[in-house]
């Protein structure tokens, strides 16, 4: 069986995929708790796996990335949880549904860049529009967006674990939230979107909303004309849905425990108004889900 190698299996994401690598065709490849931190031992681990995933912050990842471009021709592919190589030109973007032949890409692919999860909602929104010339590239807009609290890592985890709230908080008011730079490009956007992020007192979900005035569009857009562009782009994927008649009132953590992405279109009476709507697991198609996917393409396991 291939083997595969969790460095930082030990973290929120990293317990994520080791749990869904149970029962799959894989040999996973695990080093002494003590010597997590071990050059050598990680070094000796990457060796031996054919896939590593870094599930690392962001400065660690880059080392841990070196790290195995040091093994030659021993080197391990890889698959990056953290936002450290989402833009890097040498690193595949792993939004399998990006395009209809993307999931190809990553399975070739030595390096895989696992998005972020705010990226995953705006982009599985966005890219199909903005490539059918729907909403123009330089478009103004703004993504709002709430999290449950497992996407903030340990600290935020034990926070509301212990202590039970606070019930909703937004963060990022700088307005330079680090998925930023991924949902720009990937989205095929010319202008950065105003993102704003927030957190409620749930452990895992989330939703993201686009709001978009259909009557400053160019090509008199309808929302019939978006919610057909999104179903034709994600015609016959396994994980991404779209629905035809959305939920009234959607709850955040309905889709939980999951690697299911939901997206929907929202107006109002006039067709001038329309939201577009999101609605994932920021632990599963979010996060760890995707990473399994990712996984399973470049292992030829799907």
């Amino acid at each position: 069986m291939p083997a595969v190698f969790i460095d930082g299996e030990a973290g929120t994401t990293g317990l994520e995929i080791r749990e869904r690598l149970a029962g799959l065709p894989v040999s996973l490849i695990s080093i002494d708790p003590a010597h997590r931190k071990d050059a050598s031992a990680r070094r000796e681990a990457m060796a031996a796996s054919d896939v590593a995933i870094l599930c690392l912050p962001d400065a660690a990842a880059r080392d841990a990335a070196a790290l195995a471009a040091s093994l030659g021709n021993d080197a391990p592919r890889l698959i990056d949880a953290s936002s450290a190589h989402r833009v890097d030109d040498d690193w595949v973007y792993g939004f399998a549904e990006l395009n209809s032949g993307h999931a190809g890409v990553i399975a070739r692919a030595r390096l895989v860049s696992n998005p972020g999860c705010y990226a995953t909602a705006a982009i599985a929104l966005l890219a199909p529009l903005v490539a059918r010339g729907l909403i123009p590239a330089a478009h103004p807009l703004s993504i709002s967006a709430v999290s449950g609290y497992s996407g903030g890592g340990r600290t935020m985890i034990e926070a509301h674990e212990a202590q039970g709230g606070p019930a909703f908080a937004y963060y990022g008011l700088d307005l330079d939230h680090k998925h930023l730079p991924e949902i720009t490009r990937y989205a095929g956007l010319s202008a950065n979107p105003i993102v704003v992020p927030s957190v409620g007192h749930f452990r895992q979900g989330m939703m993201a909303t686009i709001p978009l005035a259909l009557d400053r569009l160019p090509n008199r857009v309808t929302l019939a004309d978006l919610h057909a562009a999104l179903a034709a782009h994600y015609a016959g994927s396994h994980f991404v849905r779209v629905l035809a008649a959305p939920p009234d009132r959607p709850q955040a953590d309905a889709l939980a425990g999951t690697d299911t992405l939901e997206l929907a279109v929202y107006g109002d009476k006039t067709g001038e108004r329309a939201v577009l709507f999101a609605r994932l697991d920021n632990l599963g198609k979010g996060a760890a889900g995707a990473a399994v996917q990712n996984l399973l393409l470049m292992l030829g396991l799907t």
